[in-house]
């Protein structure tokens, strides 16, 4: 199939949330507070601007709750006489004057008395500097199996490894912003967003209504990578507190300036590991402590530390295993929701420290990788027993033809001593991501999906999914036409409302395809039986019973209905953090080959290929492309894209000095799939697009270590941090 709205966005017909034109909209703006953490002591407003032309909404007009409801009530709406981090959101103003309106927000002067912040979640807080629990510990979580103390008291080999990674911006393509107007009593806001339930969840809670009181659209939405996660709540709220009080619609939207100085990004991390490996290299117990900066609140750091926690051992059989994670508040803008959602992180230090132990092994890390790659019938580190039939030697054995390593390998040892200021290197990372909600958390889900049948023979698919440039209208257009034997044509698929759709979940953690695309083809199996259709009943008896029932029921709606089911003998206990984390899992196995400059010290990926078994491929075209997308996100990450900070405030909050890849940058990415159909996804699919992001940094660092014959624990590997390599002894 070809991309449903692809023509739309070539042709800039597409409408984003800037581009709606509303009569008598007026232009928000944000107030934010200009120091990491105290007392706001005073407000001034200057003199320079007339303001009884602008409306100010400060904490004392939110309606209902302070707070942005999410995982914890701990971050407010708006700061209510302290803040806990520099651009922490103090007052909202509205004018119809966008100009006017920027000008305003910037003559407004907030006085803080400080207190003593929080910038390094490595280092414990002192007496004062603790905001919450009694060591600012936001979630600790601890996974266990077997005896590892005992496996390494002994060991014959014990080796050790600290590893670091940095923030990251999502850098979407749109920036954040919503829409507000009240009508008839009813609330709605329209925007650029990943969950619209979420959206609704938080105005209950802050704006004192329900559901009916309240509307939420999602927008066409310009790239999302997890940032349009939870932050779309709190810019909804905003928007919606100045309709209200300013009695007509309000539209927020952020420059690229804001949007990088506001918002979440990647959680920071520094991961420890203990490895206990027997002398032919296979692993007798891993010991492991995540660190994660969380930020100032809460949001989603809880669940990013349990995708960290979950994967940091690596797709590897190992008998003995403890994996301890925290998440840690600092005075920095809160961490969030980001493509890969921890597992990047800890699969970095993993895969890495496999490179590390093949090292000191002296060991090839092929061979230490096909000693303990997981085979059907052994168990992960929490001890889920995999049996899906996937070979996973296979996978790596894919990888290693298409990228030529051996030949390649020989070859960079060649260039290597002939060439004076270049280096090459190859290098490689085997992983794993589960699809869907971990453990029990699809079925408090409790995901639904409708498809209605409509009078013209026609059929809309009614998800709260959302479209944010990986395909979602165009895969749910192919579930249903192929399930009900209609013409993709005859498929329409309903904009995400959360006055007309139900609840199918967020638009994340690998589940849209898999997961509610399944529910997509239960809702068109029970269509079909409630018009009285026989299961191969298609197309045009489909439109003939259409036409009938209808014909019979002028007023109502015809609707099947898909509800999240778990599939059989998946036991998952979340005080232990033990059984079935997900229902299924994607392998892969990445190839990075680089070259590195030794008078600049850049170093740059010349070659890549990326091989996952994703269970069925259900669209070549958009698999590929969330391949390669994540492929070139995590080359930025790996290499280019640092946040500088200074007094918990990103200091390169702008594309200028931010440095993403270019196409400059991008090497050939040979995308290579296996398929084992997994029975429980739409078509036989697993989950894909959080899979190509955990990959390209441990196989690009493993390959800069080659290149140089060093040793790099730090991302990104900025021209900085390889001279220091280079110039360490």
């Amino acid at each position: 199939m070809k991309r449903r709205e692809g023509l739309a966005k070539l042709t800039g017909r597409e409408r984003y949330v800037d581009d709606l034109v509303i009569e008598g909209c007026w232009w928000g703006a944000t107030v934010r507070s200009p120091a990491a953490r105290g007392k706001i002591r005073e407000i001034r407003f200057g003199e320079e601007v007339d303001w009884n032309e602008v409306v100010v909404v400060s904490h004392e007009d939110v309606p209902g709750k302070n707070t942005i409801a999410l995982m914890e009530e701990d971050q407010p709406v708006l700061a209510a006489g302290y803040v806990r981090h520099i651009h922490e959101a103090v007052l909202l103003l509205a004018h119809p004057s966008r100009d006017v309106v920027r000008r305003a927000a910037a003559a407004v002067e907030i006085e803080v008395e400080e207190e003593s912040p929080v910038f390094d979640f490595r280092v414990p807080p002192e007496a004062d500097q603790i905001q919450y629990s009694d060591d600012n510990l936001f979630k600790r979580l601890l996974m266990e199996k077997g005896d590892v103390a005992s496996a390494l008291a002994s060991a014959p080999l014990v080796v050790e490894g600290v590893y670091e990674t940095g923030a990251q911006e999502h850098v979407y393509l749109e920036n954040q912003g919503m829409v507000a107007w009240e009508e008839d009593g009813v609330v709605s806001v329209q925007g650029s967003m990943q969950c619209p339930y979420y959206v609704l969840k938080a105005m209950r809670e802050a704006l004192a209504r329900d559901d009916h009181q309240m509307r939420v659209i999602q927008t066409p939405t310009g790239g999302g990578f997890g940032g349009k996660e939870e932050f779309p709540s709190g810019i909804a709220l905003h928007a919606a507190l100045l309709t209200l009080k300013a009695g007509r619609p309000v539209k927020l939207i952020y420059d690229r300036g804001e949007d990088m100085a506001a918002t979440t990004k990647r959680h920071p991390s520094r991961v420890r590991h203990r490895t206990a490996v027997a002398e032919d290299g296979r692993l007798l117990a891993q010991e492991i402590d995540i660190l994660l900066d969380a930020g100032a609140y809460m949001t989603l750091s809880p669940v990013v530390l349990s995708r960290a926690v979950i994967h940091a051992a690596g797709p590897y059989s190992c008998d003995n295993v403890r994996v301890e994670g925290k998440a840690i508040l600092t005075n920095a803008v809160p961490f969030g929701a980001f493509r890969g959602f921890g597992a990047p992180q800890s699969l970095f230090a993993c895969e890495r420290h496999m490179d590390v132990i093949a090292q000191r092994l002296g060991m090839d890390p092929l061979r230490l990788r096909r000693r303990n790659l997981l085979r059907d019938g052994q168990s992960t580190a929490t001890g889920q027993v995999i049996e899906d039939g996937t070979d996973r030697l296979e996978v790596l054995d894919r990888a290693l033809e298409l990228s030529s390593f051996h030949q390649k390998r020989r070859a960079h040892i060649t260039f290597n001593g002939s060439e004076t200021f270049r280096r090459r290197g190859i290098g490689l990372a085997t992983f794993h991501h589960g699809a869907g909600f971990t453990g029990s958390g699809e079925v408090y889900l409790d995901s639904v999906v409708h498809v209605a049948g409509l009078p013209d023979g026609r059929i809309e698919v009614r998800a709260a999914s959302t479209e944010m440039g990986q395909g979602t209208i165009t895969v749910f257009t192919q579930f249903a036409a192929d399930r009900m034997g209609v013409d993709p044509e005859d498929v329409l698929i309903a904009p995400p409302d959360t006055s007309k759709v139900p609840d199918s979940g967020p638009t994340v953690a690998s589940r849209t395809t898999m997961v509610v695309g399944h529910l997509v083809e239960k809702a068109c199996d029970d269509l079909r039986e409630k018009l009285g259709l026989s299961p191969q009943a298609t197309g045009a008896a489909l439109r003939e019973a259409l036409g009938h029932w209808h014909a019979g029921h002028p007023d109502q709606e015809l609707l099947g209905e898909g509800r999240y089911e778990a599939p059989p003998g998946i036991v998952w206990d979340d005080e232990k953090y033990r059984g079935d984390a997900y229902g299924a899992y994607g392998w892969a196995t990445y190839v990075a080959e680089v070259e590195v400059d030794l008078r600049t010290y850049t170093a740059r990926v010349v070659d890549f290929v990326a091989v996952q078994e994703i269970g069925k491929v259900i669209n070549e075209v958009l698999a590929r492309g969330q391949i390669q997308g994540g492929v070139v996100q995590g080359i930025g990450w790996a290499l280019m894209e640092e946040c500088k900070w200074r007094d918990g405030a990103m200091v390169n909050n702008q594309l200028t000095n931010y440095i993403i890849p270019t196409s400059d940058d991008v090497p050939p990415i040979r995308v290579g799939f296996l398929e084992t159909p997994y029975p429980h996804g739409a078509q036989g699919a697993k989950g894909i697009g959080e899979l190509p992001m955990d990959g390209p940094a441990p196989a690009i660092a493993n390959a800069v270590a080659v290149a140089l014959n060093k040793d790099p624990r730090v991302i990104p590997l900025t021209p900085e941090r390889i001279m220091s390599l280079v110039e360490t002894s």
